[in-house]
């Protein structure tokens, strides 16, 4: 069925076929019947096939209409399909008050990011998720301030999630196989949040804004928000680049940006 579907640059298909790697994926997502489970482009179904072989029903969200026909071909009424794009898609739709989505996918790497956005936005609704990643993403996920990979990435996302790389995978692991290393990763949504401004969006607007120019320092990336004595007086110099700023004085500064 791989060699009959020739993969779509413009959807960054890249699929899954090593068979150890997807028993690991798999063994450590460990799906249970009565869960609400959600895999994000399932593609040709390599992780699609052993989620059903433990699950009454498994939601998808796919794009590619022509994989959508090969899935419905494959598989049974218990897949149920979401023709979409998953940036778009209300996935917090899929929960219900008394239980949370567990979400499961090897996601294109060229909306990865953007994505893992979208999912962060509605993470309430969210248990715990489990993605195969282009691994140089996992390590701007993981990364400590001061470091080249620290961004906005990090900041957002440990701010709401815990965050532990399951493994790393090769190349060879894909059809076709991508130029990158990749690997696998696991998000757990925070309970509660480091501080309750970490929930309101003006955080997040915060972040992007000390992040808009990696080179720039504070005061300037600020200056239409905040005076350097407001930056001064949480007790950072706004002579500081965001890069350096640990979760903590994120917070600091929302308290004054977000009044």
């Amino acid at each position: 069925m791989m060699d009959s579907h020739r993969a779509r640059k413009r959807f960054g298909q890249n699929f899954l076929h090593d068979r150890v790697i997807i028993d690991a994926i798999i063994r450590r997502f460990n799906p249970r019947p009565g869960q609400l489970v959600v895999e994000i482009g399932p593609g040709l179904g390599a992780l699609t096939a052993p989620l059903l072989e433990r699950l009454p029903q498994l939601y998808v969200v796919e794009l590619d209409r022509d994989l959508i026909a090969r899935l419905r071909q494959r598989f049974d009424e218990r897949l149920v399909i979401y023709e979409a794009d998953a940036l778009r898609f209300d996935f917090a739709s899929l929960a219900d008050e008394k239980q949370k989505l567990r979400v499961i996918g090897n996601l294109p790497y060229n909306i990865s990011t953007p994505l893992l956005f979208h999912l962060l936005e509605q993470a309430d609704a969210i248990s715990d998720m489990t993605f195969m990643l282009q691994k140089e993403v996992v390590q701007r996920m993981q990364a400590r301030p001061g470091s080249k990979a620290y961004g906005r990435l990090s900041v957002m996302l440990q701010s709401r999630c815990m965050i532990e790389k399951v493994l790393d995978v090769g190349p060879g692991a894909f059809q076709p196989a991508p130029k990158v290393e990749s690997a696998v990763v696991q998000l757990t949504p925070l309970a509660t949040a480091p501080d309750p401004v970490c929930s309101d969006p003006c955080f997040g607007r915060l972040v992007a804004a000390c992040f808009a120019q990696r080179r720039k320092t504070l005061r300037n990336n600020l200056r239409n928000r905040l005076t350097a004595e407001q930056i001064e007086a949480t007790g950072i110099d706004p002579a500081r680049r965001a890069e350096t700023l640990s979760l903590v004085e994120f917070v600091e500064l929302a308290r004054i940006y977000c009044r």
